[in-house]
């Protein structure tokens, strides 16, 4: 896709808030358009100040969320085999598939939620999550919170490295492994404070 870059960057400069929405609703379709790309030119814009963070905040999660639903419902309703065939012709590789189908494995729903800030799996988690058929309500909430704070990281980045954002591009997986080990330790942390309390008020 990188071939593409400069029309991606044309359309978010022209299009704004709907061409982030749009993109990002693309990425998580399982279109392979990084959101190191998106949010991170969108993320420039705000410096430029031709875009605020709220609003550019709103436009990445809704596309997110409506690109995540619809790649839910593919993996529902067509399966592994209609993946797997016709995938190719959206940029979607096999192998990418089958990551996110390792992890989903391996974590089950909670999968969705740290795979959101992973490279690549992030991208494709919803496909398992549908070839599971797992709850819709469960599927919204671990998309929701997993993506919150990848879409906000990245805006902000973006937006605190102005002219310099493309720097995000050469580092993106690197950021994608720091974020979900900063979020882990966090629920870590929280989930020790959390049984102390507990524990404490048993006493």
């Amino acid at each position: 896709m990188s071939q593409f870059t400069d029309v991606f960057l044309q359309f978010i400069d022209g299009w704004g808030y709907y061409a982030v929405a749009i993109l990002m609703a693309l990425e998580n379709a399982c279109i392979p358009i990084p959101s190191e790309l998106i949010l991170g030119f969108a993320g420039y814009m705000i410096y430029a100040g031709r875009m605020t963070f709220t609003m550019a905040m709103v436009a990445g999660m809704v596309g997110g969320m409506l690109g995540s639903y619809f790649a839910y419902y593919v993996g529902h309703y067509g399966g592994r085999p209609f993946v797997d065939k016709y995938g190719k012709y959206f940029f979607v590789k096999k192998s990418h598939v089958d990551i996110a189908q390792e992890w989903f494995d391996k974590y089950g729903i909670k999968a969705v939620f740290f795979s959101r800030m992973l490279p690549v799996v992030r991208t494709f988690i919803s496909l398992p999550a549908g070839f599971a058929h797992v709850d819709m309500k469960k599927f919204f909430f671990y998309t929701f919170i997993g993506s919150l704070p990848w879409t906000a990281l990245i805006l902000f980045i973006g937006m605190m490295l102005g002219e310099g954002w493309k720097v995000m591009m050469e580092v993106g997986h690197e950021i994608s492994l720091a974020v979900a080990a900063a979020i882990v330790i966090i629920c870590i942390v929280l989930y020790v404070q959390y049984k102390r309390k507990k524990k404490k008020r048993v006493h």
